[in-house]
């Protein structure tokens, strides 16, 4: 029987990190239930003390997701394990990863301490963390630039101290293949008691290489690979969980490993985080690019259609790829649209069926044809994870040189009209200003990009925003055939993320005073 690979999926940690990755608590227990669907083995849930948002998504995926292990990140310092572990207890399977940096150079230069106190907190901390949970990992930060000597005295510390994984991370993807084998065979033969613990290893792909050394580390021992999903992180990103479990799969005759992911869920979670976060995969990207399963080629083209293993190596419904073969257009009924949902994957209920609908038949109505990327564009614009707090109902636009464009725009709040007017540099910035007068909201844009969905002239263009209100940025989306409808929608969308967090903020500072004037009460 083959040996498992532990996958540990750090998107929602490491991969939220990556500029312009960020999401709310429900976006993050959104994408967990996901990553619970794909069968990662554990799901590194967040950063706890970096700030209370990220506390609360940590607890509330601990409360919720029952399955995998959920870790929580902490350095090597009293208050971050204390906190971390405050928002783990609720977990079925709790692990609490507590790191400290090991080369000479972060010790120089950024700890400003000595190896020798550099060892102190490491075990200082894994005893704290083993006396709060029994799963403690522990990251020698930098580890590929560390003196092996020092690693090594490190690892064999801490795992006395009750640490049971040990994390090597190649940190800013500095390492390369063979050099990793090196390392990981110099712990196995010089740290007595590593056969106590899982070895892992998290590879960043500053030099391209994450994948590569992720696959090599597991040849020479590890059993715990730490990724995400579309390689999102810091700098250059990850290694890209989708990229380690099919190169496991399609060559097992090298590589005879197992995992408990279910492959065919990888392009809808790889779909799902970019319909999250607004970053999308470049096309020829492995494995859930748009191109990955595409065949332009005359020779290619007639290769495959002779027989598909010619030139692929891998089947497109082996990750959850599915061709579209019903073709849906203004005719089609709700049991139709329905059916073609189920086929891709997606149980819709009555009332979501029918919204979805609603959307579909706006769209079949301008389109000849509406395509599968268009259905998960619907999908996700018409089904939201926030309440509506603002509907639009209507925005009209008029542009053109030299006068400023003008754009009126009509929402509705619980059942009230609002309209007005506002002029801007563009039909959009006019747009953004008469939603900002009606909300009372001032928004700044930080980033605004847009894409087409589908094929043909009359293709759904689809809007992505990052708008910062008062210091704190939050994303919208939507897609329609009207690129000036769809930035509306889309900067909407953001607007009703900043008004349901101030909602939730302040009911929360109500519930602390309540709290607060209740232990007073009792007190005396």
């Amino acid at each position: 029987m083959a040996e498992r690979i532990i996958i540990f999926d750090t998107t929602l940690r490491d991969g939220e990190q990556s500029p312009g990755c960020s999401m709310n608590v429900e976006e993050k227990l959104r994408m967990a239930r996901q990553l619970d669907a794909l069968g990662v083995d554990v799901i590194e849930a967040g950063f706890p003390i970096s700030s209370d948002e990220d506390f609360e998504a940590v607890k509330r995926i601990a409360q919720e997701i029952r399955r995998p292990i959920i870790a929580a990140l902490a350095r090597a310092v009293r208050e971050d394990i204390e906190r971390a572990w405050e928002a783990l207890c609720y977990a079925e399977r709790p692990r609490i990863h507590t790191f400290i940096a090991t080369s000479d150079i972060h010790l120089q230069y950024k700890l400003r301490k000595t190896r020798e106190q550099v060892l102190e907190d490491a075990c200082r901390a894994v005893r704290l963390a083993k006396s709060l949970c029994d799963d403690v990992e522990f990251s020698a930060e930098d580890a590929t630039r560390t003196d092996l000597d020092y690693l090594c005295q490190i690892v064999e510390a801490v795992i006395a101290e009750g640490a049971t994984t040990i994390n090597i991370p190649d940190t800013v993807g500095y390492t390369i293949p063979s050099e990793f084998v090196t390392i990981l065979h110099t712990l196995r033969e010089r740290v007595p008691n590593i056969d106590r613990v899982t070895l892992s290893v998290h590879c960043h792909n500053d030099l391209g290489l994450a994948v590569a050394n992720s696959l090599a580390a597991i040849q020479a021992g590890a059993r715990q690979v730490e990724c995400t999903i579309n390689g999102i992180g810091e700098r250059a990103g990850n290694a890209a969980l989708e990229e380690i479990v099919m190169a496991l799969k399609v060559r097992h005759d090298l590589l005879p490993y197992e995992t408990g992911i279910h492959t065919e869920q990888i392009y809808k979670t790889s779909q799902l985080l970019s319909n999250i976060t607004g970053v999308f995969v470049q096309p020829n990207k492995a494995i859930v690019g748009r191109n990955a399963f595409a065949h332009e080629s005359g020779i290619h083209q007639d290769g495959v259609l002779k027989h598909k293993l010619t030139y692929e190596i891998m089947t497109p419904e082996s990750v959850g790829i599915k061709q579209s073969t019903l073709v849906l257009g203004k005719h089609s009924g709700r049991h139709a649209l329905q059916k073609k949902f189920e086929d891709m994957g997606y149980r819709l209920s009555r009332a979501e069926l029918d919204k979805a609908y609603k959307l579909f038949m706006k769209l079949a109505e301008r389109k000849k044809e509406v395509y599968e990327e268009d259905l998960l564009a619907i999908l996700q614009d018409g089904l939201r994870d926030i309440p509506e707090t603002y509907t639009l109902r209507l925005v009209q636009s008029l542009a053109g040189n030299p006068k400023a464009a003008t754009a009126t725009v009509v929402l509705e709040r619980g059942g009230q009209t609002f309209i007005q007017s506002a002029t801007g540099d563009g039909p959009v910035a006019a747009a953004y200003a008469a939603i900002d007068q009606i909300t009372g909201m001032r928004g700044q844009l930080v980033d605004y990009s847009i894409r087409s969905i589908g094929r043909g002239a009359e293709a759904l263009g689809e809007v992505f925003v990052h708008v910062d209100f008062d210091g704190k940025v939050f994303t919208g989306r939507a897609a329609s055939t009207d690129i000036v409808d769809a930035s509306a929608r889309a900067y909407l969308h953001a607007v009703n993320k900043a008004l349901h967090a101030r909602e939730r903020l302040a009911a929360l500072q109500a519930e602390e005073r309540a709290t607060s004037s209740d232990g007073a009460s009792s007190s005396t």
